[in-house]
């Protein structure tokens, strides 16, 4: 398949800035570090991740919502295999910059080898591996504020614990009255199968794996970056008793994922037997992206 160009460096940056951010500012390790002031102005550092929150809460509307999902769900941008996404992810990577230590695919390795060190079950492992596929969106051309950053629902008031609030002032649907009460569109305890979170990587991926991965890996990929739920226990009268079941794996996910950082990157070459035969025991040969 035809190798796409890497996109440019501001883009990337911008992906960094976002992930440190979360992981350090926002929701640090337990124990580690001190929550910070991530609303402190004065820090040109957060300049990045401002703008970044800025575009993304003006951007994610109910009708965006819908038009990218009308766009990308019918998964027809291409055909590639497990391997081949893996591969395109990568080109994410700016080879030029100094300050990228890791490229997508070692954070990936490095989330599913301490999943698997841990002694959980296969599919917690690949899922570990694959989480983030869905960031090849960004290859399609999408701003990063509708890739990455934190998922919320659309089509009802936004909660006050999602990440710089503030910026929602802009957007439209603030000023919609069938958008900005409790409820909004939806009925209390609808349940999240039935409510629309913002776009990105995360709802893109799950459609793609929904016939593939058990249950329990779906709701990781589908809601590992909704941290208004998992972490900040909002939005809790949309969900109905199987979402509250199914969130203690979302939260047994989510350490893995922001803090299996490891000073000596996995070898891909020596674990690539492993995880091939992981993801040929879930996966057909080729998927519909």
């Amino acid at each position: 398949m035809n190798r796409p160009p890497s996109i440019d460096s501001n883009q990337q940056n911008a992906l960094q800035a976002w992930e440190e951010f979360i992981e350090e500012q926002v929701y640090p390790e337990p124990g580690a570090k001190a929550k910070a002031d991530y609303r402190n102005y004065d820090n040109p550092g957060r300049d990045t991740v401002r703008e970044f929150y800025k575009q993304n809460h003006h951007g994610q509307t109910f009708d965006f919502v819908n038009q990218k999902r009308d766009t990308y769900l019918e998964l027809n941008q291409r055909r590639m295999s497990i391997f081949e996404a893996l591969d395109y992810l990568n080109t994410l990577v700016d080879d030029s910059d100094p300050d990228i230590e890791l490229d997508q695919l070692q954070h990936l390795l490095q989330t599913s080898e301490a999943i698997r060190a841990d002694g959980h079950e296969d599919w917690f492992v690949l899922t570990g591996l694959l989480h983030d596929i869905g960031k090849v969106l960004c290859l399609y051309g999408e701003p990063q504020w509708a890739v990455v950053g934190d998922t919320f629902p659309v089509g009802c008031r936004f909660d006050e614990r999602i990440v710089y609030h503030e910026f929602f002032a802009d957007n439209p649907d603030t000023r919609d009255a069938r958008f900005n009460g409790r409820l909004g569109i939806y009925e209390e305890n609808c349940g999240l199968r039935n409510v629309k979170l913002s776009w990105g990587h995360d709802e893109y991926l799950y459609h793609i794996f929904k016939n593939y991965l058990p249950e329990p890996a779906l709701y990781m990929i589908r809601y590992h970056s909704f941290y208004a739920w998992h972490r900040e226990h909002a939005y809790d009268y949309l969900c109905d008793n199987h979402d509250r079941e199914m969130l203690h794996h979302v939260q047994a996910f989510n350490p893995y994922d922001l803090y299996s950082k490891s000073p000596q990157p996995p070898n891909w070459n020596e674990l690539r037997p492993y995880y091939s035969e992981l993801i040929n025991k879930y996966f057909p040969a080729k998927l519909s992206f």
